[in-house]
């Protein structure tokens, strides 16, 4: 036992040390002056307008500053649309995904899972290995692991292990959805002024029209965004969870 525990304390430490020390606000507060400092951000969500609706507003300012974006979506929403065969409604929600993208001025990657019958395996993990490899994140940002919705759940936890398993280690950000109904235990430690690029976030929700967009707001993203601008300071803001030592020192590895 006391050498498990001395095994678990060496990896926190030696993956603690591994971590990059690039910052989300020192990236956000750093404009690239020539193409050699953009810096590539990934954000891996479970379904079209997860990514969105949790962090689009940090995404839009982002490319702003100067960065390439790239949104992962683990499934294409083929159980999200009542009445519609999955492939149809996989075919609806590609594209609102890719209209969103086009808003937000990212890249969008389809992970080939299926919704709400997410699976988390040996293959699925060499999967988004692979995706995110190709990507070369310096950053990246998943789900919150402890969430109600399994495919939420399924795409932070390939999305650690990912973090885990890569040498030399990107930034990983948590977000949240649906705080309090789906996104459960979230405190954030950073947080973004999304003030200009609340509208333009918005923009990119109303492109998913099979989801009810105002429904989406109103299960509570309006309201996060303004009291997390109340916690920040600022008119309105989002949240993040960071992946430190410490939190990794409390999950079960």
């Amino acid at each position: 036992m006391e050498a498990s525990k001395n095994s678990r304390r060496a990896f926190v430490k030696s993956a603690a040390a591994g971590m990059g020390v690039l910052t989300l606000p020192g990236l956000l507060n750093a404009k690239p002056s020539n193409p050699s400092e953009k810096k590539k951000i990934v954000c891996v969500g479970g379904h079209p307008d997860d990514p969105e609706s949790g962090c689009g507003g940090t995404l839009a300012k982002l490319v702003m500053t100067g960065h390439e974006v790239t949104i992962i979506y683990l499934t294409t929403g083929e159980a999200g649309i009542d009445g519609k065969s999955h492939d149809e409604a996989a075919r609806i929600r590609k594209q609102e995904a890719i209209n969103a993208c086009k808003i937000l001025n990212t890249k969008p990657v389809f992970a080939g899972q299926i919704d709400g019958d997410t699976v988390v395996s040996n293959d699925t993990l060499k999967h988004l290995q692979s995706l995110l490899a190709e990507e070369k994140p310096d950053i990246v940002f998943t789900h919150w692991p402890v969430d109600s919705h399994k495919d939420h759940q399924c795409a932070s936890l390939l999305t650690i292990q990912s973090w885990i398993r890569t040498p030399n280690k990107f930034s990983l950000y948590f977000f949240e959805v649906c705080t309090g109904e789906q996104t459960l235990g979230f405190h954030p430690d950073v947080f973004v002024d999304i003030t200009d690029t609340q509208e333009t976030k918005r923009k990119a929700v109303y492109c998913h029209v099979s989801q009810d967009p105002p429904g989406i707001y109103g299960c509570g993203h309006a309201a996060m965004e303004d009291f997390r601008g109340r916690e920040f300071g600022v008119k309105a803001a989002e949240g993040f969870v960071q992946m430190t030592g410490k939190l990794m020192g409390g999950f079960a590895l």
